[in-house]
């Protein structure tokens, strides 16, 4: 029965034509390999990854540099679990500390310190100049608003509901 239902389910699939494998394939090389670079960058240059530095960003911009723990989870597309031992680390290095919620002590707040802040700006302009190199100056304005556009429609599609 299995096997039956493989086949009618395979008959149903709309296959990929050529042109759309090809263009899929450099969408699955961009998503493997950006990501990559970028994170050897900043391993390189700030001894920080790609989610470190996602995480010190993401504080930098909210009132007080204060977050909550999950609402950080949700923003970087980590798990409440990696989060929490990823925070763990940069605490240990003293660039994000952990405090109760004072409005609902359910909750816990990452709040980045002075010294995250510090070692936020120091690596930002390495960061920005290497993703300029990479996305930002290879496009034209129209063809980097279009991108942002496609990414955006194709991330309207994404169940991000089940991340944490």
């Amino acid at each position: 029965m299995a096997g039956r239902a493989r086949r009618g389910a395979e008959e149903t699939v709309k296959w990929l034509t050529e042109a759309e494998l090809d263009s899929w394939l450099s969408v699955v090389r961009l998503i493997t390999w950006l990501p990559w670079s970028i994170d050897q960058q900043l391993q390189r240059d700030s001894n920080l990854g790609m989610v470190e530095y996602q995480v010190l960003a993401m504080l930098s911009t909210s009132p007080h540099r204060t977050m909550r723990m999950s609402s950080l989870a949700e923003v970087t597309n980590a798990s409440l679990s990696r989060l929490s031992h990823l925070v763990k680390r940069l605490e240990q290095r003293g660039l994000v500390r952990r405090e109760p919620d004072p409005t609902d002590g359910r909750f816990t707040n990452a709040i980045l310190t002075d010294k995250g802040f510090e070692t936020l700006a120091e690596a930002a302009p390495g960061h920005v100049a290497h993703v300029r190199s990479l996305v930002i100056d290879v496009l034209s304005p129209e063809h980097l608003r279009r991108l942002g556009r496609d990414a955006d429609r194709i991330m309207s599609r994404i169940d991000t509901s089940a991340v944490n």
